[in-house]
């Protein structure tokens, strides 16, 4: 006769509770908190991110610094980006498609007036010393002095988003070139005209330089003449 050990013996309905568990297909775990805020969370580390990439640099902060300036733990921004460089890409794209938006909306609020070209590219000059030094201007600065940092794709990203952005300068510079207003090369003048608003970046200082409205008079009087 042979003898069952009580410790291997199930009842029947235990059994068939196990067979039936093992049988139900498991449910999604339970989110976290940050996954439950996960939109607004990447947002909040973006933000600080780029306030912290612009003020130390990149290579000077760690992920645990900006998860301090967030309050999190040091460890919780790799939930919502695999790495630091995935981090820095995301604020250089936010940036980039922020400043697109607030370019669409500064020429589409122009439109009413019938502006010419002249006047067209001052709304651009005007709106861009806004993205660069306004508020919430950490992001840009950062891809101005960071990009080296990213991959090859990433790159390539903001190629493509910094070219849609820059687009609707060129008909402009062309027909004020066409005008006489403009005597330098369109594609030259393209790169001067940014590369010197770029800078201002470096230099201003809001409590003791001129106002952005100043400043995007001069750099139009600057480039562009008044009449040919």
């Amino acid at each position: 006769m042979s003898h069952s050990s009580p410790l291997l013996e199930i009842s029947d309905s235990r059994a068939s509770g196990l067979v039936n568990a093992a049988k139900r297909p498991r449910g999604r775990p339970r989110k976290t908190a940050d996954e439950r805020d996960d939109g607004n969370r990447r947002k909040v580390l973006i933000a600080a991110a780029a306030k912290l990439f612009r003020t130390q640099g990149f290579d000077a902060t760690s992920t645990r610094d900006i998860a301090a300036a967030v309050g999190m733990h040091s460890g919780s921004p790799f939930y919502h980006f695999e790495s630091k460089s995935a981090l820095l890409c995301a604020v250089m794209e936010e940036g980039m498609r922020a400043a697109i938006a607030r370019q669409d909306a500064a020429l589409k609020a122009a439109e009413t007036g019938e502006p010419n070209a002249r006047e067209k590219l001052a709304v651009l000059v005007r709106n861009h010393f806004d993205v660069l030094l306004g508020p919430g201007s950490d992001f840009i600065p950062v891809m101005l002095y960071e990009s080296r940092s990213l991959s090859q794709a990433q790159r390539g990203l903001m190629a493509t988003l910094q070219g849609e952005y820059e687009a609707p300068w060129v008909p402009l510079l062309q027909a004020l070139h066409g005008q006489g207003l403009l005597k330098a090369d369109v594609k030259l003048s393209r790169l001067l005209i940014f590369g010197a608003l770029n800078w201002s970046v470096q230099w201003y200082d809001r409590s003791k330089s001129a106002s952005l409205d100043t400043l995007a008079q001069a750099a139009m009087a600057l480039f562009i003449q008044e009449t040919a």
